[in-house]
């Protein structure tokens, strides 16, 4: 008897062991990022994480506010630029190239033209979906994309002026989504 009662207690460690190793990674983690910027370069960085974070099965929310409101906007999604003056790290315009565009040259009327058209040609040479592009597949895995309604009255932005995808949502019930996330990132 005292045999088959160590035996049942093995049985059941052995059971506690599997049942944890097989629900230990179940539990869905949460991606909340904030998007405050409305730059090329920095809306990029959000989109890219958002639809990486929801293939591996994350919840994700992209709260989006301020300038960063420009990538819902209906009318202004597709002309994002990046501003390359103050931007030191701004690389040099053609690869293979090594020579670095003083910060200065930034400043002449244009060269955010310049320095957008050839992010632009390095992400499609890349193959990296444009942000229209990421939009749609962030849409279509079920990425939360939120536009803050706070700043949207700031911002002089309506409801209309936005994507159909957009959900228009406050601080708290965002700050509510968030407070479960497993990784929260300001962009």
């Amino acid at each position: 008897m005292l045999e088959s009662l160590e035996k049942l207690s093995l049985d059941l460690e052995e059971f506690k062991r599997l049942h944890s190793e097989v629900h230990k990674d179940t539990d869905t983690k949460r991606l909340a990022i904030v998007a405050s910027k409305g730059s090329l370069d920095m809306i990029y960085p959000a989109l890219i994480l958002a639809t990486t974070a929801a293939s591996m099965g994350w919840q994700v929310g992209i709260f989006f506010t301020f300038y960063g409101l420009d990538a819902l906007h209906v009318k202004r999604y597709k002309k994002l630029k990046v501003a390359p003056l103050g931007n030191p790290a701004m690389p040099a315009p053609f690869h293979g190239i090594p020579v670095q565009v003083p910060t200065i040259i930034a400043a002449i009327p244009g060269m955010t033209t310049v320095a957008t058209i050839l992010m632009k040609s390095w992400m499609k040479r890349s193959r990296l979906p444009t942000v229209e592009g990421f939009l749609k597949m962030s849409n279509q895995m079920g990425v939360k994309l939120i536009a803050c309604s706070t700043t949207m009255g700031v911002m002089k932005i309506k409801q209309e002026d936005l994507l159909p995808e957009a959900e228009v949502q406050g601080a708290a019930a965002f700050l509510h989504f968030a407070s479960k996330a497993t990784v929260s990132l300001f962009i």
